[in-house]
C-alpha cells in the first residue's frame, strides 16, 4: 500500500492549476470575441489562426516530453521548467491579451504560438510530477482533483474579472455593490427581473475584460510557481530504469493500448467541449439574450467547484472510466436541451447551465487521472518511467483537439454569415441557424463517440492494484540484485 500524500503536498502542487485555469477561459470564450468582434478579424480568420498556432505543438510537446524526462540536474527533472516557463508565458499573456489597435493576422499568430510555447513548458513537466507523487490508483485520484479544486478557483477568478467589469461599465462601483450585483442576477436569472438589463456593448468589453485577465495571471502565476517550487519534493528518477531512445519510446506509447484509447477519448471529448466553447458567449449574448457574461459562468464554476468531492467518490466507487461515462451522458443531455431555449429563457439556461458545470469537474480531471495509471502498463513492459512522454502525448492532443474544435467551429458559424460584431441582427438566418446546432448539437455526436470508447476501457481498479502489484515485486528484486552486486 502506497503511503498517503499530505494535504501540503497535494494542494501546494495543485496551486498551479489556478493561473493556467485563468488563461485557459479567455482563451476559449474572450480572445477570438475581441480579436473577431473588437479588432475586427473575420471569424473564420481567427479560427484558422487558433489551428495554425497550435500546430507548433507537434514539435514543442514531444520535445518537452522527452527532455522532461530524460534531463538531470541537482534539483531535478520537472522542477527547472518550473523556472524558466513562467517568464515565458507571462510576456506571451501580456502581448496576446492586451494588444493595440489595428494589430494584423501576424501579430496574433506569433504571440499566440508564444504564449502556447509558455504553456508546454509549464504543464507538461507539472502534470507528470504530478503523476509521479504516488504509484497508488486512488492517491493520483487526490492529486488530480486537488489540481481540479484550484482549476476551479482559477475559473471563477477568470469569470469574476468580467463580471466586475460588466458591473462598473452598468454604473457600479465597490465591493459590496459587485456581490450585491451578483446575487441579484442569479435570482434575476431564476425570476426574469433582468429582462430590461442592458446588455453591454462586446465590442468595448472584450479588451478591458482581457486586460484585467492578462494582470490577474501576470500577478498570481509566479507566486503559485514558487509555492511549488519550494513545499512539493519532486520524486528521484529510479537508479534501475531503463533509457530507450526516443523513437523506441514513441513505438512503445503506440503500442500501449490503453493508452491509445484514453487518447482516443480525450481527443473526442476535448473537441467536442472546444467545439461549443469556442461559440459560447454569442450562443450566451445573442440566442438566450442573457446580459450578464460574467455572472453567469461564475456560478457555473461554482456549480463545479462544490461538484469535485462527488467526482472523486463517483471515481472511487465505480471507476474512473465509469464516471467519467456518466459524466458525458449528463452533458450531452444538457447540451441537447439547449437547442429548445429561446431569447429570454433565463430560468431554463441557468437550470442547464448549472447542471453543465456540476460536470464540469468530471470533464477536466478524470481523463487526467486515467493516463496517470496508463503510465504503469509502460513501465510494467519497459521498466522505464516516462511519464513526461505520456503527458506530452495527452497534452499535444488535447491542444490539438481544442485547437481544431475552437478553428471548425469558428469558421462554420463564420462562413455560414454570423456576425460576431452585430449578433443576430446583422447575421444571416442561416449563420443563427449554425450557431444554435454548434453550440447544442455538435457536442452530443462527438461525445456519443468517446461513450463507445470508454464502455470497454480495460484499466479497471482491479487490474490496476495487479499491476501495481508486479511492479512491486519487480522493484523489490532489483533492489535486493543491486545490493547483491554492490557488496
Amino acid at each position: 500500500m502506497a503511503e498517503e500524500l499530505s494535504k501540503t503536498t497535494l494542494y501546494a502542487h495543485g496551486s498551479l492549476g489556478m493561473p493556467l485555469a485563468v488563461i485557459g477561459y479567455p482563451l476559449a470564450i474572450w480572445i477570438p470575441a475581441h480579436y473577431a468582434g473588437g479588432l475586427g478579424i473575420s471569424l473564420a480568420a481567427v479560427g484558422t489562426i487558433l489551428m495554425l498556432a497550435r500546430l507548433t505543438d507537434v514539435v514543442t510537446d514531444p520535445i518537452m516530453g522527452e527532455i522532461s524526462d530524460r534531463w538531470r540536474t541537482r534539483i531535478g527533472r520537472r522542477r527547472p521548467w518550473l523556472l524558466i516557463g513562467p517568464p515565458v508565458m507571462m510576456y506571451g499573456v501580456y502581448k496576446l491579451f492586451i494588444p493595440d489597435e489595428g494589430v494584423g493576422l501576424p501579430y496574433f499568430l506569433i504571440w499566440l504560438s508564444i504564449f502556447f510555447l509558455g504553456s508546454t513548458m509549464i504543464v507538461l513537466p507539472h502534470r507528470a510530477w504530478g503523476a509521479e507523487l504516488s504509484p497508488d490508483y486512488h492517491q493520483r485520484s487526490r492529486v488530480t482533483a486537488a489540481r481540479e479544486v484550484y482549476v476551479l478557483v482559477g475559473l471563477m477568478v477568470a469569470a469574476a474579472v468580467p463580471m466586475i467589469i460588466e458591473i462598473r461599465a452598468d454604473g457600479g462601483s465597490g465591493v459590496a455593490e459587485v456581490f450585491t450585483t451578483l446575487w441579484n442576477d442569479a435570482i434575476g436569472a431564476f425570476t426574469g427581473n433582468f429582462r430590461d438589463k442592458t446588455v453591454v456593448d462586446r465590442a468595448t468589453l472584450t479588451g478591458p475584460v482581457l486586460e484585467g485577465l492578462a494582470w490577474a495571471i501576470i500577478l498570481v502565476l509566479p507566486m503559485c510557481a514558487a509555492i511549488v517550487l519550494a513545499l512539493v519534493k519532486e520524486p528521484p528518477p529510479p537508479t534501475t530504469e531503463t533509457r530507450p531512445s526516443f523513437k523506441d519510446g514513441l513505438k512503445m506509447v503506440m503500442k500501449n493500448g490503453p493508452m491509445v484509447r484514453v487518447l482516443l477519448i480525450a481527443l473526442l471529448v476535448y473537441f467536442g467541449e472546444s467545439f461549443r466553447n469556442a461559440v459560447s458567449l454569442f450562443f450566451i449574448r445573442d440566442i438566450v439574450g442573457v446580459p450578464t457574461i460574467g455572472a453567469a459562468y461564475f456560478l457555473y464554476f461554482i456549480a463545479g467547484l462544490g461538484a469535485i468531492p462527488f467526482w472523486l467518490w463517483l471515481g472511487r466507487k465505480i471507476g474512473k472510466h465509469r464516471a467519467f461515462m456518466f459524466t458525458l451522458i449528463t452533458v450531452a443531455c444538457v447540451s441537447a436541451a439547449n437547442l429548445l431555449l429561446d431569447y429570454g429563457d433565463y430560468l431554463a439556461f441557468f437550470l442547464l447551465f448549472v447542471v453543465k458545470g456540476f460536470c464540469f469537474g468530471g470533464l477536466q480531471f478524470l481523463p487526467v487521472a486515467m493516463l496517470a495509471d496508463v503510465v504503469d502498463v509502460d513501465a510494467a513492459r519497459s521498466g522505464g518511467r516516462r511519464a513526461g512522454t505520456y503527458f506530452a502525448f495527452l497534452g499535444f492532443t488535447e491542444k490539438i483537439a481544442i485547437a481544431f474544435g475552437t478553428g471548425f467551429s469558428l469558421n462554420i458559424v463564420g462562413l455560414l454569415g454570423f456576425d460576431p460584431a452585430g449578433g443576430v441582427a446583422a447575421s444571416t438566418e442561416v449563420g443563427v441557424l449554425s450557431l444554435r446546432l454548434v453550440y447544442c448539437l455538435g457536442p452530443v455526436v462527438f461525445y456519443g463517440l468517446a461513450m463507445k470508447l470508454i464502455w470497454s476501457y480495460p484499466l479497471t481498479p482491479a487490474r490496476h492494484a495487479r499491476l501495481r502489484e508486479s511492479l512491486e515485486r519487480r522493484a523489490i528484486r532489483l533492489s535486493a540484485a543491486n545490493s547483491r552486486k554492490s557488496t
